[in-house]
């Protein structure tokens, strides 16, 4: 019986404007995300925090409770900062800590570090001061008991998306408290192959994202099973590898700007369908 589990992540939702119509409503995404068949849920924390992204449910026992009654799990929490000056700003910290502190109420949920895209300038200095954060950032978590893991993304400022970024961070993660997410979306629009990526770094991965490539425009995302991505081939990777644990699916395709509900409903159908007979 396979260990992976498919979770959803909350973004979908906050694509427009950063879905101003969804704050307050992690209650709702989760019940939408158990209608689909996922088996979990991944929200998103972003400093400075404030209660944009988890509004009421920051209190982790009205999380769990919707959590129960969508018949889902907490997979992880992504903590989202610049983590970009030789040490963490006191906000950095501040949020860091609280994501460690929430997540002590969810065991085996993990702690997701995702750098803040702000451009690319100084970047040598940049990707090391971001290594180095994240790896202090790990520790305090692993010292708490949480498992970590790295997710890199691609927009155009991002410092960690193309090879020789992938290079210098993934290789700079300290290994005994971080693992890594790829992100097989961002890793194909950094022009990376993803198996050949997944293979070489497979040591690290503890989490899994997914979302389809497209390859058109600014923003080249497809709807799950409609892009260039083969996800039918990554999850025979991760099977074959005896990978256990999340592969959390983040749509960011154009339809579900205005129709998350919807979009998300159809991956979890599609998931099932296709995917989890891999498993």
């Amino acid at each position: 019986m396979s260990e992976i589990k498919f979770g959803a992540e909350i973004y979908t939702w906050f694509m427009d404007g950063y879905g101003e119509g969804n704050k307050n409503k992690l209650g709702h995404m989760a019940e939408v995300v158990g209608k689909a068949g996922f088996k979990g849920i991944e929200p998103m924390v972003l400093e400075p925090y404030d209660d944009y992204w988890m509004g009421d449910y920051k209190d982790p026992a009205k999380l769990k409770d919707a959590l129960d009654e969508a018949g889902i799990e907490l997979a992880a929490l992504a903590l989202i900062c610049k983590w970009d000056g030789e040490e963490e700003t006191e906000a950095e910290r501040a949020c860091a800590d609280w994501t460690i502190e929430m997540l002590k109420h969810f065991p085996g949920a993990a702690l997701g570090t995702v750098p803040l895209p702000d451009g690319r300038h100084d970047l040598q200095q940049r990707r090391l001061n971001l290594v180095n954060n994240v790896n202090r950032v790990s520790r305090r978590a692993a010292e708490a008991g949480l498992n970590c893991s790295f997710h890199p993304n691609s927009p155009p400022g991002s410092i960690v998306r193309i090879q020789d970024d992938y290079d210098v961070v993934l290789n700079s993660l300290d290994p005994s408290v971080t693992g890594w997410t790829p992100d097989v979306g961002h890793i194909i629009r950094g022009g990376m192959d993803i198996i050949g990526t997944m293979t070489r770094w497979q040591h690290l991965i503890n989490h899994v994202h997914y979302k389809d490539y497209s390859g058109n425009g600014p923003e080249p995302w497809a709807q799950m099973g409609e892009g260039k991505v083969d996800f039918h081939k990554i999850t025979e990777f991760l099977v074959a590898r005896n990978y256990k644990g999340w592969i959390i699916c983040e749509d960011e395709c154009e339809l579900a700007i205005t129709q998350p509900d919807e979009v998300t409903l159809q991956n979890g159908q599609w998931c099932n369908e296709q995917l989890v007979p891999l498993l």
